[in-house]
Formats: structure tokens, C-alpha cells, sequence
């Protein structure tokens, strides 16, 4: 075997993904799912289509079989190509991004980067997920300052400029920095972000957006959005492997920028010349998920972003209109794509939330999470490219056999 043939390209930097051309074939024949399952939890979990899986067994094959060949020689030039391949995909620079695993880890560097001092304030709503406000209690305690401030924003919400002034109007003087979410988790609202940057902008207020839930679900077009940070996972909606997700940091915060896990940053000899090479090497690990990211995004485009958009908030709002009869109360939103994407949240009538979860897996194979959100019982539905109006029929022939069984008296 000579040099070049070890240095092959990298599965997911050919030409676009080794997909069918002109074939119709059904989108759920893309994935791999358990028979026994029908899963609209896309949202928590998301399960890599196969052609990821592959692309992902590759490069832990490399890994496996020449550790030295793969660390030294083939793994920074494969992370900084699956970053440029991202950063376009997101609209921004690739200087602008690093990889990391998740949004929690993104999130836990800006918390742990971000200049507080005694007396400042972080501001978040009521519709951030719960191990944010945990990250940014944590760091509020750190820095010897007040916890977090929550603004309880409409309900329901029907207003751009409502949720936009709500927010700033919780802000103060002391207020240095808003995090919010660009789609909430539990209630599956898109925000309007933009506008949120802009006017935090305005007051000198620096923006962190928690992006889980956005990336191909809604356009993420980052040198457009005016905002300091963004933490996201490419685990969910985009189908990468679990372990996959960016930090972007606009240049101007770029300077005090650390990883939470400090290692040998960008290999053992070089000096570090970038705030993203401290981010490279953080310890001895299987990298494949973020190598792997180019892949899922070569399948998108091939499938069409806006087709995936299209269909899936389509059976996001079947979901809807067929779960609305089971509700006792109207929905947090309109039924508008301006609200809410590929995932549809109803109210449902006040449940035992473990109960009625685990009913619908163990007696209907289905899984869905049952949510409770500001003392209310929701239902979550994701709805991604294999899932079919016939699941969500049988959703919701399973809730009505099993909502009287759990009901809750109201508190």
C-alpha cells in the first residue's frame, strides 16, 4: 500500500454522498428503525440515516486499525474540511465555528468564557430547557452575581413585537447577556431571533441562541443573525451522529474564548495561532460523529432541504389538527409555519406524565415524550422525513385509549 492509499479522501468530502440519481425511493428507506417502533421523537434523539452510520464506521475504522496514521496524519485535516462543509451549510465562516459535541458542551464554553462580574444579570425565558438554566445558575454562582432572570413570556403567543418586547422588558441596566432558544424544546416554538439580537443590540446586550432544535428544521444563516453566540447539536434534526455539534462565537468575542476541557488544543508541536485550536484536541477520543457531519448534509441536499421543511411540518400539522380534539385548552401558538416547524406540541388534559410515556412504548410500541411545562401536561410530536400520516393516527387512537387511565386531578 503506498502513501496515497492510506491518505484517501475522507468518506464525507468526495462529491456529494454516493446517492441514487433521478430514483424515486421512499424517504424512510434512508434509515434503519426498529420494527416493533414508531418513533416521533426526533427531537431528543435523532436516529442517523444509513448512509451516516457507514460514513461514521469508516473513520472509526481508520481509527481503529492505524491509531498513529489517524491522529497524526488524518484527523486535523479532516476536522477543519468537516467545518468548512458546516460553516457553509450555516452561512458563516468557517474561523467562526468549532466543533464540539453537543450543545451542552457549547454551551457550558460560552458560560464558562463569558466575562461575568458581581452585580451583572443573565436574562432567559420561560421556554429554555432545563439544563441551560442549570449551566447559567452555575455560572451566575461562580461569579459571585444574582441567578438567572426569567421572563414569563404570553401566553398564548401570537405577536412578534409581544414576545420581543416582553423579553427586553425584563432586562435591566445590570442585564449583560440574554440566552434563548432559537426553537424551544419543551413547547416547540420558533423565536424570533433576529429580532430578539436586534434589539438586545440596541441596549449593549450580548446575545447566546440555543440551536438544537433549528439546524434544518428552519434556515440558519448565521453572518445574517446578529447574535454574540449560538450552541447547537447536529445529533437531531440534521441526522448526524450523536456526539456532533458547533459553537459559533462572533469574531469580536473570539479573543476570550476557552473549552470547558482543557487538553494539548491543535496537536503537540504547534503553536496555537486561533482561539478554535484549543478546541481540536481536548483528550484522546472517537471523533467520527464530527467527521461524519459533511455526510448528513450531502443527504439533505440531495433529498432537498425546503422538501424535508415542507413535508415535515405538513405531518407536524396533521398532528396537530388530529391532537387538538384531545386537548382541553388551545395551543401555545397558531397554526402557522412561522411558529413552530417539524415539531408539533399540544396541550394535553393534566396527566401522570411518566405514566402515560410509558404506556404508549410498552402497550403501542410508540415513542413520544410527555412533557410538563409550566404546570400543564403537553404532548411533543416530532415528525421527520420516515414517519407517515399513519403513525400519527395510531398516536392518537393510543392516547385516547389511554388518557382516562392516567388523568390527573388538576393541581
Amino acid at each position: 500500500m503506498t502513501r496515497d492509499d492510506r491518505q484517501q479522501v475522507p468518506p464525507d468530502q468526495g462529491d456529494g454522498g454516493n446517492f441514487p440519481k433521478n430514483t424515486p425511493v421512499p424517504f424512510s428507506s434512508y434509515w434503519k428503525l426498529r420494527a416493533d417502533t414508531i418513533y416521533l421523537n426526533h427531537g431528543s434523539f435523532g436516529p442517523p440515516p444509513e448512509c451516516v452510520r457507514q460514513a461514521r464506521a469508516e473513520w472509526q475504522r481508520r481509527l481503529d486499525e492505524q491509531p498513529m496514521d489517524f491522529y497524526l496524519r488524518q484527523y486535523e485535516p479532516a476536522w477543519f474540511a468537516a467545518r468548512e462543509r458546516l460553516a457553509r451549510f450555516v452561512g458563516t465562516s468557517a474561523e467562526n465555528l468549532v466543533l464540539v459535541d453537543n450543545a451542552t458542551v457549547a454551551m457550558n464554553a460560552v458560560a464558562d468564557s463569558f466575562p461575568l462580574r458581581p452585580g451583572d444579570q443573565v436574562l432567559l425565558t420561560d421556554h429554555e430547557y432545563g439544563a441551560v438554566l442549570r449551566i447559567w445558575q452555575r455560572a451566575c454562582r461562580r461569579a459571585g452575581t444574582e441567578p438567572p432572570r426569567i421572563a414569563r413570556l404570553p401566553q398564548p403567543l401570537t405577536s412578534t413585537t409581544d414576545v420581543v418586547d416582553t423579553l427586553l422588558a425584563a432586562a435591566t441596566p445590570a442585564t449583560r447577556l440574554i440566552v434563548v432558544s432559537h426553537i424551544t424544546s419543551a413547547t416547540a416554538v420558533i423565536l424570533p431571533v433576529a429580532e430578539i439580537c436586534q434589539a438586545a443590540r440596541q441596549r449593549g446586550i450580548a446575545v447566546c441562541i440555543d440551536g438544537p432544535h433549528a439546524l434544518l428544521q428552519t434556515p440558519v444563516a448565521l453572518d445574517q443573525l446578529p447574535c454574540d453566540y449560538y450552541t447547537t447539536s447536529c445529533h437531531k434534526w440534521l441526522c448526524a451522529p450523536l456526539g456532533s455539534g458547533f459553537l459559533y462565537v462572533a469574531p469580536r468575542h473570539q479573543a476570550g474564548m476557552a473549552p470547558s476541557v482543557l487538553s494539548w488544543g491543535r496537536g503537540l508541536q504547534e503553536q496555537h495561532r486561533d482561539w478554535s485550536d484549543e478546541f481540536i484536541w481536548s483528550g484522546t477520543g472517537d471523533p467520527s460523529a464530527h467527521l461524519t457531519i459533511g455526510t448528513a448534509i450531502d443527504l439533505f441536499e440531495h433529498l432537498g432541504v425546503e422538501e424535508f421543511r415542507s413535508r415535515s411540518h405538513r405531518l407536524a400539522r396533521y398532528a396537530r389538527q388530529q391532537l387538538l380534539a384531545l386537548a382541553d385548552r388551545p395551543p401555545l401558538v397558531e397554526d402557522s409555519a412561522d411558529w413552530y416547524g417539524s415539531m408539533a406540541q399540544m396541550p394535553l388534559p393534566r396527566v401522570d406524565r411518566q405514566q402515560l410515556q410509558t404506556r404508549l412504548w410498552q402497550r403501542h410500541g410508540i415513542e413520544v415524550p410527555i412533557i410538563d411545562w409550566d404546570g400543564q401536561s403537553f404532548i411533543r410530536v416530532s415528525c421527520h422525513l420516515y414517519n407517515t400520516p399513519e403513525q400519527i393516527d395510531r398516536l392518537v387512537a393510543a392516547l385516547r385509549d389511554e388518557l382516562p387511565g392516567v388523568a390527573m386531578s388538576p393541581p
